[in-house]
């Protein structure tokens, strides 16, 4: 085996230990599988062809009934198979499971994932981004302690403004009412 490090230095770097290269590191990688000093190059498994880059590793396997994961670590093809059969034979796989959260906004059919969803400051529940306001869904909000004059004036405004939502106040067009004015056609 190459020393490493400069005849000033002898202690400093090592040798990278891929036959065609050689290169003197001085920030080497030891690789964790088969434990062998490699350059940035050939530091990963693929690169130097490691025998035990799947040391170590865990697999997991995904049941597509009700998309519970399940490792099968150290499993091949047919053990995976057997061991998928097998949870579906369990009373463990419900495939209601699988259904995915909706908005539980009523007559709101908007499925939650993780970027269009908010939680409800509130009362702790998860919108999708349409009815993320309290005013926009009906908020059951949690027991505050606060006796305030500001925060009572606030539900109330916040009341009368859902009740104009509701109404659908606002929505329709309408004729300017600064002024009456005659028209004809």
């Amino acid at each position: 085996m190459v020393g490493g490090g400069t005849e000033a230095f002898p202690d400093l770097g090592e040798h990278c230990q891929n036959p065609d290269c050689k290169l003197l590191d001085f920030l080497p990688f030891t690789c964790d599988g088969c434990k062998l000093v490699f350059c940035l190059e050939h530091r990963s498994y693929k690169s130097h062809d490691c025998t035990k880059s799947d040391h170590g590793s865990r697999t997991v396997s995904i049941c597509e009934t009700c998309s519970v994961a399940i490792e099968t670590t150290g499993f091949d093809e047919e053990g995976i198979k057997s061991m998928l059969e097998k949870h579906e034979r369990s009373g463990d796989c419900d495939p209601r499971k699988k259904k995915k959260p909706t908005c539980p906004v009523k007559r709101c059919k908007e499925i939650l994932t993780f970027a269009n969803n908010l939680t409800c400051k509130d009362c702790g529940v998860k919108f999708c981004l349409k009815h993320r306001f309290p005013t926009d869904h009906v908020c059951n909000k949690k027991a505050v302690a606060n006796s305030g004059t500001s925060s009572r004036w606030n539900e109330k405004f916040m009341e009368a403004l859902s009740l104009r939502n509701e109404k659908g106040c606002g929505r329709k067009t309408s004729v300017s009412s600064s002024s009456p004015s005659v028209r004809s056609f």
